[in-house]
């Protein structure tokens, strides 16, 4: 009965609405201070005052409330009041009002962040939990020290990747910029952040100098900035002290894996680190310029770090990341080299296990060494586990997808890498080739365009962006003038597979076959460099694909032998490289050994069937189906044609380019072929 009646008094003497309103406008206060004060650069301990004295003061505001009514002639001691139905009622009353009022303020407050979230500086919202960290300058008085700033910046970058509760751009967009770029607003827009690192470095012999500054972007002002005097041994600590300051500004919560990440040292051996360095310099220059000797180069600093430190398990992940990417791109590796990057990758993982360099290493040795998607897609799933921001992992998420023929999921991850690292422009080819593939040629074109507009030199997405013309329309001339500002030694740029001629000969130039004018397309190809063996036979092969389309085979007759012999001693020692398989069956058309060219054409498409990889799959397939063109085999062409334009291969075949290739001529009037290129293309449906 005590218990009922204490209850009763809580209730007429309003304690639980005051309560209720204490919660709501201590609530509405905290997001106040926490929005505020950050703009007039009041320090965060402020904040954190104002919170504890809201805390402090509600035990405060519930003993005033039981000891003192709130009346219609104003505040009165609890034993004073009348204790009418009437007067309790009118106390009520306005206890209410003054509660919805301030929800009513607080709803406004919600709705006003939702419509102008870029108003409120650093703070509490998704966008102001979000940063770039943009090139470090290199103040050292030799500049081939560049290698360290770069390095430097990446590492803190790295670190900050790690944090769930925090949104870091990549490094190839922040790349873009320069170290204290002028309109630092725009800079913030483009890239989709809050805040800003801007740095220098300084190396003098063993001692380092580290400046660096947080900046909020969209007032542009500083949040704080500080300088670090070190020896070279200590540039670890710099580095987490930096993220760790970063991420209590930004206020992120971190779990304690990703703390323990901060604090984390790659190896306790300076000089491996400066080769270390060195080799991840070496490695972004091999990956834009996609040469083998600078790979080579970083290789080799690689190796030399770990002869440093054998127990340096992020060198060995990114060996392993490096010599996967020239295998992909370049050159393949055999089966022996690479369970020789499976090694190294075993080692990084023995070492570290929660290493998400080592787990997207793994995950590339399944996808690019053997096409092995579920345990690739697992480890990415890994890597951003342990590196939220990990904008590759994303991206490769995407590419794994489209080659199962899961062009929704592709577009979805590659949507959710282009927030990661927006200035890319392999992001948008990327989306855009999957465009291509599903024959939606304005989504195609408007990604490709949007991808030259980051990188005006970037041929893929001028390929690509010419691709889509000739198979959406045909149009030749609107194909060349997507070239217009691309380098013309552009034509060397590797593609990871051939399958059909165009690609064989460089579709750069098959526009010239495409008009008939094989004079010129030949003359292209003869200006080619040709100072080593590999740009030789990349020059030859090039070279029999255009007589034979141009119907010069007995003149090309020798060069046919030369380029016979040559590609036949490299599938002695690689069998299974397919685009030598592709050269070779058009050297055979060329030398009038038709089922020869048919043998190694299956064979190619065999290598890489659809149900392994549907994009390079269906590429090689429409090679297959080029040979039985060449070789009096009309009817199984047309039968994969059929097949093809059915199907997500807009990028290898359309009605709209059947009509205008010459590839095709010797089977253009067949009947079976003259009914296709009559029907309207079909929509593709995909998953």
């Amino acid at each position: 009965m005590k218990f009922r009646e204490f209850f009763g008094e809580l209730k007429r003497r309003n304690v639980y609405k005051v309560a209720i309103a204490y919660a709501v406008v201590a609530w509405f206060l905290m997001q106040v201070a926490s929005q505020i004060f950050p703009f007039f650069e009041i320090p965060n301990w402020a904040v954190r005052l104002v919170v504890l004295l809201l805390v402090i003061g509600f035990p405060v505001a519930m003993i005033l409330a039981w000891a003192f009514e709130l009346t219609p002639e104003g505040i009165k001691r609890a034993e004073d009041v009348d204790l009418s139905p009437t007067l309790t009622r009118k106390t009520s009353r306005k206890l209410d009002f003054f509660i919805i009022a301030v929800l009513l303020l607080v709803i406004g407050f919600l709705l006003f962040q939702r419509l102008h979230p870029n108003v409120s500086p650093a703070g509490s919202s998704a966008l102001e939990k979000s940063i770039a960290v943009l090139p470090f300058d290199n103040l050292s008085r030799d500049p081939d020290n560049a290698y360290f700033s770069d390095g430097i910046q990446d590492e803190i970058l790295t670190k900050l990747a790690g944090i769930g509760d925090l949104k870091v751009i990549s490094r190839k967009s922040t790349a873009k910029y320069k170290s204290t770029p002028e309109d630092l607003k725009t800079v913030a827009r483009e890239l989709g952040v809050a805040t800003v690192l801007e740095g220098s470095v300084q190396r003098a012999g063993d001692k380092v100098r580290v400046n660096v500054q947080l900046l909020d972007a969209r007032i542009d002002t500083h949040l704080w900035a500080k300088s670090y005097d070190r020896d070279l041994k200590d540039v670890f600590a710099v580095e987490s002290e930096v993220a760790q300051e970063i991420a209590d500004t930004l206020r992120a919560k971190l779990s304690p894996s990703q703390s323990d990440a901060l604090a984390t040292v790659p190896t306790r051996d300076t000089e491996a680190y400066d080769l270390f360095l060195k080799g991840e310099y070496e490695e972004r220059q091999a990956e834009s310029a996609l040469s083998a000797e600078i790979f080579d180069r970083a290789q080799t600093f690689y190796r030399q770090a770990l002869a440093r430190d054998p127990n340096f398990a992020l060198a060995y992940a990114r060996i392993a990341h490096s010599e996967l990417y020239r295998h992909w791109l370049i050159s393949n590796l055999t089966s022996a080299e690479l369970a020789e990057v499976k090694s190294n990758i075993d080692r990084a993982l023995a070492i570290t296990p929660a290493s998400p360099d080592a787990h997207l290493a793994l995950a590339l040795f399944y996808y690019w060494g053997y096409r092995d998607y579920d345990p690739a897609l697992r480890e990415l799933d890994r890597a951003i586990e342990l590196q939220p921001n990990n904008a590759d992992a994303r991206a490769f998420h995407g590419y794994i997808y489209r080659r199962r023929d899961e062009s929704q999921r592709a577009l979805a991850e590659l949507d959710r890498a282009a927030e990661l690292d927006p200035r890319n422009a392999q992001i948008p080819w990327g989306i855009g080739v999957t465009y291509v593939q599903l024959r939606r040629w304005s989504d195609a074109e408007h990604e490709f365009t949007r991808a030259l507009a980051l990188d005006p030199h970037f041929v893929l997405a001028a390929r690509y962006l010419a691709r889509t013309y000739i198979n959406s329309t045909g149009d030749i001339q609107r194909a060349r003038r997507a070239f217009e500002g691309v380098p013309a030694e552009s034509k060397r740029y590797p593609d990871t597979d051939w399958g059909v001629i165009a690609v064989m000969v460089d579709e750069r130039v098959y526009l010239d076959v495409l008009e008939k004018h094989f004079a010129d397309a030949l003359k292209a190809w003869d200006v080619a460099s040709s100072n080593t063996p590999e740009a030789r036979l990349r020059q030859l092969e090039a070279r029999v694909g255009i007589q034979v389309l141009a119907g010069q085979s007995a003149v090309a007759k020798p060069e046919c032998e030369q380029t016979r012999a040559l590609l036949e001693a490299r599938l002695a020692e690689r069998p299974e490289d397919r685009d030598s398989l592709t050269a070779l069956a058009w050297t055979y058309v060329c030398l009038g050994r038709n089922a020869d060219a048919l043998r190694v054409a299956r064979r190619a498409a065999d290598l890489l069937p659809i149900e392994i990889d549907a994009v390079a799959g269906r590429v090689f397939l429409a090679g297959l189906a080029e040979i039985e063109a060449r070789t009096g085999k009309p009817d199984e062409a047309v039968k994969i044609l059929r097949e093809l334009i059915t199907a997500p291969a807009g990028g290898v075949v359309s009605i709209a380019r059947l009509k205008i290739d010459p590839v095709w001529d010797p089977i253009r009037n067949d009947s079976g072929f003259q009914k296709l290129i009559s029907e309207p293309e079909p929509a593709t449906i995909y998953k």
